[in-house]
């Protein structure tokens, strides 16, 4: 069945107050417990009552999330602001440095705990070599924060990487992970199906710059619509996202011959 958008929204309100953490997905899914019924390959969502599968609200509760950040990530990167952080993570690190203090920083002002550890190991990395660090740099320290030259500081910046549900390079790895999954899954339906596709890689050959992830050769009829071909999208469509996706990517699919 269906997610309606009724029933969206009243999972998007829930979400308004509540920080990236996992105490808050727990307290989510307390309130909408997972319901999934196994039906001819498919996974479909039961929502009858508040029964929400939890992959859904993981997703929506990304997704708001991501919202809220990019409403209001400006005023975390004024230089006043950058300041004050980097000033209140010496500070908290003097007293204990065992002690999660950036990752308490950043709930403290609602702000994604992976990119406040990004926003404070840059302004370190720039106060030890009087230049800023490369955005290469910052992002191989971010994966494995081993490489940064000092422990306390690595031990909270993997803190926070471990410890965000929506942003870092966990979460992408996941994210991609996923999402290759899906299209393996897809793959392997479209071949017990015996239909007749081509891949990305394929398009790719034929001179594609922007590919769906298959192409049916044959067209098929779904509850009354012909499909021409498939996108796999591992998250929760909503009506944002619908909107990116069809300017990004799905028009340039329109009645383009494979």
């Amino acid at each position: 069945m269906i997610l309606t958008k009724a029933q969206y929204e009243e999972i998007a309100q829930c979400l308004v107050s509540v920080p990236p953490t996992r105490q808050s997905l727990r307290k989510l899914k307390q309130r909408f417990p997972s319901s999934v019924h196994e039906h001819s390959n498919k996974w479909w969502l039961i929502t009858q009552g508040k029964s929400q599968s939890q992959a859904t609200l993981l997703s929506i509760f990304s997704q708001e999330y991501q919202k809220h950040i990019k409403r209001t990530h400006a005023k975390h990167h004024t230089p006043e602001a950058i300041e004050s952080y980097y000033q209140r993570y010496l500070n908290g690190v003097g007293k204990n440095g065992a002690a999660p203090v950036l990752l308490e920083l950043a709930n403290e002002v609602d702000y994604a705990p992976s990119l406040m550890a990004r926003i404070i190991l840059e302004r370190f990395l720039q106060g030890r070599e009087q230049t800023p660090p490369s955005k290469s740099v910052i992002n191989n320290m971010l994966r494995d924060p081993s490489q940064i030259p000092d422990g306390v500081l690595a031990n909270q910046v993997y803190q926070c990487i471990v410890n965000d549900c929506c942003y870092g390079p966990l979460v992408d790895c996941i994210k991609h992970a996923i999402g290759y999954e899906h299209e393996v899954l897809l793959r392997d339906l479209l071949l017990k199906k015996n239909l007749s596709f081509l891949d990305e890689d394929q398009l790719r050959a034929k001179g594609y710059d922007k590919t769906p992830d298959f192409i049916l050769q044959v067209p098929v009829a779904v509850e009354g619509h012909i499909i021409h071909w498939i996108e796999s999208k591992a998250s929760f469509g909503d009506e944002c996202s619908h909107h990116a996706y069809l300017h990004g990517q799905f028009w340039s699919y329109w009645n383009r011959p494979c």
